[in-house]
C-alpha cells in the first residue's frame, strides 16, 4: 500500500525495507491488508525481536543470576547485555541505573510506592499536569492517600499544551512540593512536553523529577542525563519490544536511599527472621524471576533502533502526522483535539455526530487499526468536554498511502453513520 513518496530521502532509512521488517504487516484483516495506526498502544515487532525472544526458550530457557551451569550463565549474560544496551540508548551513567519491570505502569508504580515512603508526609504535594495516563495519576493518589498528602495538577491550554504562561513559578511549585511527575509525550493528544525545562525549575527548588517516558522513547532521543530528572520510565511494547517488559531509570543516589517496591528472591542479600538486608543495585529492585525472554526481546528491540538514522525515522514520522492532519481536517465536523506546536504522531479526533466507537468498528472491517476511547485519560478527556476519541498513532513503517486509506474510511464511516 506503500508508494514512492513514502520512502523518505536521508541515509539509512526506506519505509519499504522497514516494512519488510515486521511479519504482521503481510496480514489480512477482514480480507483486506492491515493497516496498524494503534501503535500509542502497541507497537508491532520486527523479525529479529520476535526471534530473539523465541531463540531464548529453544536454546537457553534458564533462570538468571541463580546458577553456576552454563544455560544459567548464557541466560544472565544476555539479560545484562539488554541492560548495557538500553543503558547507552538512554545515556545513564551505570547500567545499575537500569531497574526492569513489566511496563510504565510498574515502573510508575514502583517510583510512587518507594518515594511516598522516603519523602512524603502529612500536607506535602506531588505535582503531576492534566494530561497524565492514569498509570501517572493513580499511583500518586494512592501514595498521597497512605501519607496524607495532596495532588496538584498544571492546567491544560485548549491547544493540549501545559498552561505554564498564565502561572509564576513560585504559583506551580509551592513550598510543600515533594515531587514533580509529568509526561514526556501525551499518548492522547502527542503533545512533547518541555520536560527539560520544567525540570530545571524543579531542581532548584529540591524537587524529585519523575518523568513518564512511554510515548516518547520510540519517537525522541531521550538522553536522561541531559534531561536532568531523578528517575524516567517506559514500556517495551510501545518500542518495537515484547509486552510486559519495561525500565525505571533511576539517578543511583536517590535509587540507593529509596526503600525496595518489592520483597522475594534475587532483591536480598540476607535474609533471617529477624531482619533482612537489601542486594545491590539494581537488583534490589527486581524482586522475583524476571520476564527474562522479554527483557532479551527488548535488548534486541532498541538495538533494532540504533541500527537506523532516528532523525530520518522521526522526519518520516512527522511526515505522516502532516498529511494526516490536512486530509482529517478536510472532513466536515471533525476537529483534532490537541493542536500543539510539537507533537508526534498522534491524532485524536471526534467528529459531530458520529460516536469514536463506531467509527472504529466501521474502521476495522476495513482492515484499518484504531484506538477510541478515553485512552487512560478520563480527566483530559473531560477537560476537552467529550467522553472518547478516535486516536491514530503513527511508527516508522507506516505509509503516506496507508494514511490515505484511513482517511477515505473515515469518509465512508461518515456517510453511513450520520
Amino acid at each position: 500500500m506503500s508508494t514512492k513518496a513514502d520512502t523518505v530521502a536521508k541515509k539509512g532509512y526506506d519505509v519499504e525495507e522497514i516494512r519488510a521488517q515486521f511479519p504482521i504487516l503481510k496480514e489480512l484483516v477482514h480480507g483486506k491488508p492491515l493497516v496498524y495506526f494503534d501503535n500509542a498502544a502497541t507497537s508491532q515487532k520486527p523479525r529479529r525481536v520476535i526471534k530473539a525472544e523465541s531463540a531464548y526458550y529453544a536454546t537457553i530457557n534458564a533462570n538468571v543470576h541463580r546458577g553456576v551451569h552454563t544455560l544459567s550463565t548464557k541466560a544472565t549474560e544476555a539479560q545484562e547485555a539488554a541492560r548495557e544496551t538500553i543503558r547507552k540508548h538512554i545515556n545513564a551513567k551505570h547500567a545499575h541505573e537500569v531497574i526492569f519491570t513489566s511496563g510504565t505502569t510498574a515502573s510508575m508504580n514502583l517510583a510512587a510506592s518507594s518515594l511516598g515512603q522516603l519523602l512524603l508526609k502529612k500536607g506535602d504535594e506531588v505535582l503531576i499536569s492534566g494530561m497524565e495516563h492514569h498509570a501517572n495519576i493513580v499511583p500518586w493518589q494512592l501514595a498521597c492517600e497512605r501519607h496524607g498528602a495532596k495532588l496538584k495538577v498544571i492546567p491544560i491550554t485548549d491547544s493540549g499544551e501545559w498552561d505554564l504562561a498564565r502561572f509564576r513559578v513560585s504559583d506551580i511549585f509551592g513550598e510543600k512540593t515533594r515531587i514533580l511527575a509529568i509526561s514526556h509525550v501525551s499518548n492522547t493528544l502527542g503533545t512533547i512536553n518541555p520536560v527539560k525545562e520544567l525540570i530545571a525549575k524543579a531542581k532548584k527548588r529540591g524537587i524529585i523529577t519523575v518523568v513518564d517516558g512511554a510515548q516518547a522513547i520510540a519517537h525522541l532521543d531521550v538522553d536522561v542525563q541531559d534531561l536532568g530528572c531523578d528517575l524516567y520510565a517506559f514500556s517495551g511494547h510501545k518500542a518495537y519490544g515484547p509486552t510486559g517488559t519495561g525500565v525505571l531509570y533511576g539517578r543511583e543516589e536517590l535509587l540507593e536511599r529509596m526503600p525496595p517496591w518489592q520483597g522475594g528472591g534475587e532483591m536480598i542479600d540476607v535474609v533471617t527472621f529477624e531482619k533482612t538486608t537489601y542486594a545491590k543495585l539494581p537488583f534490589k529492585f527486581e524482586a522475583g524471576t524476571p520476564h527474562i525472554a522479554g527483557i532479551i526481546g527488548l535488548g534486541e528491540a532498541f538495538r533494532w533502533m540504533e541500527d537506523y538514522d532516528k532523525a530520518a525515522m522521526a522526519a518520516h514520522e512527522h511526515m505522516l502526522l502532516e498529511h494526516a492532519t490536512k486530509e482529517l481536517l478536510s472532513i466536515d465536523g471533525l476537529r483534532i483535539i490537541g493542536t500543539a506546536k510539537e507533537k508526534v504522531g498522534v491524532i485524536s479526533f471526534v467528529i459531530d455526530g458520529v460516536h469514536h466507537y463506531d467509527l472504529g468498528t466501521l474502521l476495522d472491517q476495513q482492515g484499518i487499526a484504531v484506538r477510541t476511547g478515553h485512552h487512560c485519560t478520563q480527566p483530559l478527556m473531560e477537560r476537552f468536554g467529550v467522553s472518547g476519541t478516535t486516536r491514530a498513532s503513527f511508527a516508522c513503517f507506516n505509509t503516506i498511502a496507508e494514511v490515505d486509506a484511513m482517511v477515505a474510511g473515515v469518509k465512508k464511516g461518515v456517510k453511513m453513520l450520520r
